[in-house]
């Protein structure tokens, strides 16, 4: 916390038929917004395992990290969505068989569709981008690699790695994949370099001392954040 201009963390309630459901999203704006007839990319920002939408708000200070970032005039101003990832029905040791795809169908066709009618966004993929912790790492890597044509930015944070195959005709913008150095540094650098050598714009970043928590994933954030939209 800073002594700086502050954005707004709002909730939403948006309409998922196919869950049957009304969900839940917590959106951050930006502190200028809302004071003229701007538009804004959006970052699809998710929660690990056992979190919800609620994670990186509380634990991972997002809108703290975005509300400094800005005012020291590291990044251009951009919205975060953050909802609920339907992980947590998902058991140990069953991982290997989580597809995402009930929430690939809740973020594709009724969330992002509804932050574009209710907010100003620019509703492209060079203006949108999705990142996430952990299992929403997990999720951000089944989504993008499937539904190339949604987002044009990706962070996988503690939340595996992509190879070139994965990104062939994605048109991705930048792949962002950290972790702390606690985890697989090795894994992540390579993973990296591998994706530099096929030509892709990739970053690697690895949080020094710490391990699969949350102070990885806020330093990860800060440092996404800036290479997005650019």
């Amino acid at each position: 916390m800073k002594d700086v201009p502050h954005g707004n963390v709002q909730q939403v309630l948006f309409n998922s038929p196919s869950t049957g459901t009304h969900q839940r999203a917590f959106v951050y704006t930006p502190p200028e917004y809302g004071k003229s007839n701007k538009k804004y990319p959006v970052l699809y920002l998710q929660h690990g395992w056992g979190e919800d939408e609620t994670a990186w708000s509380s634990q991972g200070h997002a809108n703290l990290i975005m509300d400094n970032l800005i005012a020291e005039g590291k990044i251009d101003p951009f919205i975060i969505v953050m909802t609920y990832g339907l992980t947590n029905n998902v058991k140990f040791g069953t991982i290997d068989s989580f597809d995402a795809k009930e929430f690939e169908k809740l973020l594709i066709d009724e969330l992002i569709p509804y932050i574009d009618a209710n907010f100003n966004t620019i509703p492209d993929k060079d203006h949108r981008a999705m990142a996430g912790l952990s299992m929403g790492g997990v999720e951000t890597k089944l989504i993008t690699t499937r539904r190339p044509e949604v987002f044009g930015y990706y962070g996988l944070l503690s939340g595996g790695t992509y190879a070139p195959e994965d990104l062939k005709d994605s048109g991705v913008k930048l792949a962002f994949i950290s972790c702390g150095s606690k985890e697989n540094p090795e894994g992540v650098t390579a993973a990296a370099k591998a994706l530099k050598d096929a030509g892709y714009n990739a970053v690697s970043y690895v949080s020094p001392g710490t391990a699969h928590e949350f102070l990885t994933w806020r330093r990860s954030l800060y440092q996404l954040a800036p290479m997005l939209f650019k």
